[in-house]
C-alpha cells in the first residue's frame, strides 16, 4: 500500500470518519456500493483509498491495495483484510464473546452470521504479474432493522443483538484501517506466515485439524500430519459465501 498523500473527506463526515495518515476515504451516499465503486474506479481511486457507506444497519465499506508481488500470491492479501475484519470486531465485543471466521470468507458471532469480506482483482490480470490493483470489501450488519430479526432468522444476527460497544459503521471502519496497517506492516517486516497464524487462530475450531495456507491461498487441512484436504481460496473468492446477492448485504 502506498504512504503518501492527504486524507480526502468530505465535508459532512470529516468530524465522524477517523484514518490513519495512509487512508482517504470517499464517502457514497446511503444506497450507494462501496464495493462496486472501489473496483469500478480502483485505478484511480489509488492504493489506500478507502469506499465507506454511511448507512445505519450495515457497516460497508472497501479499500483499494497496490501489491508488489504476483496476483496469484497477492490474493493472501483477503487474509489479511480478514484478520483486520476480526480484529476490529473483538475490540468492540463484550468480554469473551465468540468471533470465529468460516473459510474463507464469513464471519460469525457466537454462532450466527455477521457478514464477512470479499476480493476483486481486474478481469484478466496475469496470475504471474503484480495487478494494478486489489479491493479488499467488508460489510457487517450492525443494527437489524426489525425487532422480530432475531426470531425469524435464527442463524443470522447483528452486533447491536450482540451487546458490541458502539457498533456505529464509522467506528469499524475505523478500527479496521487502523488493524489493516498493523498487518500489513507484519507482513512487510516478517513475511506471510504472521499473517496466516492470526487468520487460521480465527477459524472455527475443527478437533484434530491442523490448517495452512498456501503461498497460492490454499487451505491445507491436516490431520495427524497427513494432508486430507486443500481448500481452493480462487473458486470461494468468486462466489463469497456470506453475502445475499439481492440485496448486497449478508444472508439471514
Amino acid at each position: 500500500m502506498q504512504r503518501e498523500g492527504p486524507r480526502r473527506i468530505s465535508k459532512r463526515h470529516a468530524r465522524i470518519l477517523d484514518l490513519p495518515p495512509p487512508f482517504r476515504v470517499v464517502v457514497l451516499r446511503e444506497v450507494g456500493d462501496a464495493f462496486a465503486h472501489a473496483c469500478a474506479r480502483a485505478a484511480e481511486l489509488g492504493a489506500g483509498t478507502l469506499v465507506f457507506v454511511g448507512r445505519f444497519d450495515l457497516a460497508e465499506f472497501a479499500v483499494v491495495l497496490e501489491p508488489d508481488e504476483p496476483l496469484a500470491s497477492a490474493r493472501r492479501a483477503f487474509y489479511a483484510g480478514m484478520v483486520a475484519l476480526g480484529d476490529a470486531l473483538a475490540a468492540r465485543a463484550p468480554p469473551e464473546k465468540p468471533i470465529a471466521v468460516e473459510w474463507p470468507d464469513a464471519i460469525y458471532v457466537d454462532g450466527s452470521l455477521v457478514g464477512g469480506g470479499r476480493l476483486a482483482w481486474p478481469d484478466h490480470a496475469d496470475e504471474h504479474a503484480a495487478p494494478d490493483w486489489l479491493t479488499f470489501g467488508a460489510a457487517i450488519r450492525t443494527f437489524s432493522l426489525s425487532p422480530e430479526r432475531s426470531g425469524l432468522h435464527p442463524l443470522s444476527t447483528a452486533l447491536a443483538d450482540e451487546s458490541f460497544d458502539d457498533v456505529s459503521s464509522e467506528r469499524l471502519a475505523e478500527g479496521f484501517a487502523r488493524h489493516l496497517m498493523v498487518a500489513i506492516d507484519r507482513w512487510q517486516e516478517a513475511g506471510f506466515a504472521p499473517i496466516a497464524k492470526e487468520y487460521i487462530a480465527k477459524l472455527k475450531p475443527e478437533s484434530g485439524v491442523h490448517h495452512d495456507i498456501s503461498e497460492n491461498g490454499d487451505l491445507d487441512v491436516r490431520r495427524s500430519g497427513k494432508l486430507v484436504e486443500r481448500r481452493k481460496l480462487l473458486p470461494a473468492l468468486k462466489a463469497p459465501s456470506w453475502l445475499d446477492p439481492r440485496t448486497g448485504g449478508p444472508r439471514r
